[in-house]
């Protein structure tokens, strides 16, 4: 009985904290995030970043608002949005369109990647620009100052890991998770 238990939770389990493949199937954004990974990111980036970054966000669904008031597919607080708009003006729709909210969430990770530019592993700089994203560029900022103080390397991911708590308390727990999320999602993704 415990054998069968066990052998149960392990078949299911994957597909219950996982799961994400089933994203592939839902490509109606996905010209929208090459579209605009190309021309923040250049052509060599990788576009499915910035998807796996909605389906953490969003679940892709537009019409998504959270308890904060961000809004769409890539939850952008409408202040930022406003902010994006007069910074960009190639980004002349509304916040709730699709394709202006994928176009404003990848152009504010492109400006959040310009701010961390240390030399470090190509995955820890992702790992900055979405937490960044998530808990606010100064809080990350700010876990970095205590890692240095600390004798932690502050452009490693691992660092800002343990010194975040200090900064943004319990908050720092969504921001680490959402991290490993998108990485979880985008290993996912075709």
């Amino acid at each position: 009985m415990k054998k069968s238990i066990l052998v149960f939770i392990l078949v299911i389990l994957p597909s219950l904290s996982f799961g994400f493949e089933r994203f592939n199937a839902v490509m109606k954004y996905d010209p929208h995030f090459s579209k605009y990974t190309k021309r923040y990111f250049g052509p060599g980036f990788d576009w499915r970043y910035f998807k796996a970054q909605a389906i953490a966000e969003s679940h892709l669904k537009s019409d998504a608002v959270s308890h904060v008031g961000a809004k769409g597919v890539m939850q952008i607080m409408p202040r930022t949005f406003k902010e994006i708009k007069t910074r960009n003006p190639e980004i002349k729709g509304a916040a709730n369109n699709p394709r202006w909210n994928i176009a404003a969430g990848i152009y504010y990770d492109r400006q959040i990647w310009l701010i961390f530019k240390a030399k470090r592993p190509f995955q820890d700089k992702l790992s900055f620009m979405f937490g960044a994203y998530n808990a606010g560029k100064g809080n990350i900022i700010r876990a970095q100052r205590i890692s240095k103080r600390e004798g932690k390397n502050p452009n490693l991911w691992r660092s800002i890991e343990v010194t975040l708590p200090r900064v943004t308390g319990r908050s720092s727990n969504q921001t680490i998770e959402y991290v490993k999320k998108i990485k979880d999602i985008r290993e996912a993704l075709k």
